[in-house]
């Protein structure tokens, strides 16, 4: 007779990796605000809908701050293609 054997995992950390992308995120948003010679808006709420174009490989880097909340890597196709228009919309992804 087969038994099955039920590995019990934590709850997913949704709310602390939401919290570590949106600070990641709008620091990178802050630094290409700067270099393309604005800036970003001093509230964090404002900050997350800026228009503030990121390449997908800025995101594709940030990654690894993400990785001790997950447990794992996560693939770098993770991020969309071609970037995304805010904070928010990488958040939103």
């Amino acid at each position: 007779m087969n038994t099955i054997t039920k590995t019990k995992t934590g709850v997913f950390p949704k709310l602390a990796l939401e919290m570590l992308l949106r600070d990641e995120l709008i620091m990178a948003a802050e630094v290409e605000a700067i270099t393309q010679g604005n800036t970003l808006p001093v509230l964090p709420a404002a900050a997350a809908v800026a228009p503030v174009p990121m390449d997908s490989l800025v995101v594709v880097e940030l990654l690894c701050a993400v990785e001790p909340v997950l447990g794992f890597a996560p693939s770098d196709a993770t991020v969309r293609s071609g970037g995304y228009n805010s904070v928010q919309d990488a958040i939103d992804h």
